[in-house]
């Protein structure tokens, strides 16, 4: 099951949900219970491995050694 970032429209609320397949209509806003839901558009996650000699990963490997 896919997790997805939703925003409430009508508290402002956002939130993730874990979502089968074409169930996105059953999802609710945990803070108000409201379905009127906008999902939002997610970066998606990338493992980075942080360069040994500097910490913040910009000595130019790319993040990766």
């Amino acid at each position: 099951m896919p997790i997805y970032e939703f925003e409430c429209q009508e508290c402002g609320n956002e939130f993730e949900a874990l979502v089968r397949l074409n169930e996105e209509y059953r999802v609710v806003c945990p803070r108000c219970q409201a379905a009127n839901l906008k999902k939002k558009i997610s970066r998606t996650a990338s493992a980075k491995k942080e360069c040994a000699s500097c910490s913040s990963g910009s000595c130019g490997s790319g993040g990766f050694t």
